[in-house]
């Protein structure tokens, strides 16, 4: 099946990643990657790529225009912990490349639109535990602000102009590939990376601090597979929950454990901490199981393998 994609802010965390099962799905040369900076090696070289600020609606459309593009995957944005420190620029990045890419698919200039929000959009009173689909939203960082503010334009272009736009709520993201790029969650990937080199970490976060979490593959796989169902079965078109697992940083240094015996972690929480006691330790994604058979592969164990395994390799 034949498609011109094209990504914005392609190399970012999961951006990276992405283009490249994109690619591997639709061939390199349907799939086009773009940032305002250039990315690794891999994704430079295996398909096109276009400088591009995703906040430049001119700079996009031409882009759109010329590659004739089909489908446009939203993912550049500030994340909650550098936008704490860039409030203004976090704003203006998450919202006005929103608008640019909401406005070519409202003049028909694209057909289809991926947009990631966050579990950011929840705050100290949204239900901690099986944080439900629909519930308070009251988000404390201008990242959690944002990713609210989206959902609703999503939600209202679609009723408004039938706009096909579709999202998912990430939890943290835990990947080998790329390096985290600023969000709260960072350090269950920045612990694997000094297991290894140091068999210690000091976590920004205190233990007992569950958060919801994925593995990359899931996100990925959740990312194209909410993308390809059929726009009948995409009942929720603000974002829908998704969910993997959750656990707090001792829990993942004792699934470390079981492979680096003398792995230590000790506690240091900084503003981070703040952040993450305003979001869910669970998230109930029952109505994306249901409308379009999201289902996730990995759990901790699978996860502590998976990373240890390749960061040694890499």
């Amino acid at each position: 099946m034949q498609k011109s994609i094209l990504i914005i802010g392609a190399c970012g965390q999961i951006g990276t990643e992405l283009t490249m099962a994109l690619r591997e799905k639709y061939g390199n040369q349907s799939v086009i990657a773009s940032d305002i900076r250039e990315g690794s090696d891999l994704l430079m070289q295996s398909g096109p790529f276009e400088l591009m600020d995703a906040t430049d609606y001119g700079a996009i459309e031409d882009v759109v225009m010329h590659y004739e593009i089909e489908d446009v995957y939203l993912m550049a944005a500030m994340l909650s912990a550098t936008g704490e420190k860039f409030p203004m620029r976090a704003w203006n990045l998450n919202m006005n490349s929103l608008f640019n890419v909401l406005n070519l698919a409202k003049d028909k200039k694209v057909d289809k639109i991926f947009w990631p929000s966050s579990i950011a959009v929840f705050g100290p009173n949204t239900p901690r535990e099986a944080t439900p689909q629909q519930t308070l939203m009251d988000p404390t960082t201008v990242y959690g602000i944002s990713k609210q503010s989206g959902e609703r334009w999503c939600a209202y272009y679609h009723a408004k102009y039938g706009v096909d736009v579709r999202s998912v709520r990430y939890p943290g993201l835990i990947s080998w590939k790329t390096l985290p790029g600023g969000g709260t969650t960072d350090y269950a990937v920045e612990i694997y990376h000094s297991a290894l080199e140091e068999k210690r970490y000091t976590c920004f976060l205190q233990k007992g601090t569950k958060l919801p979490m994925m593995f990359m593959d899931d996100a990925i796989r959740a990312t194209i597979a909410i993308m390809n169902a059929d726009p009948k079965d995409i009942k929720v078109r603000s974002s829908y929950n998704l969910s993997a697992m959750s656990f707090g940083p001792e829990e993942i240094a004792d699934s470390i454990a079981t492979h680096i015996p003398d792995f230590k972690i000790t506690y240091q929480p900084d503003f981070r901490q703040q952040i993450a006691d305003s979001w869910p330790s669970s998230i109930d994604d029952s109505e994306a199981k249901a409308d379009w058979g999201w289902a996730p592969e990995f759990d901790l164990a699978t996860t502590t393998k998976e990373m240890l395994g390749n960061l040694v390799k890499s």
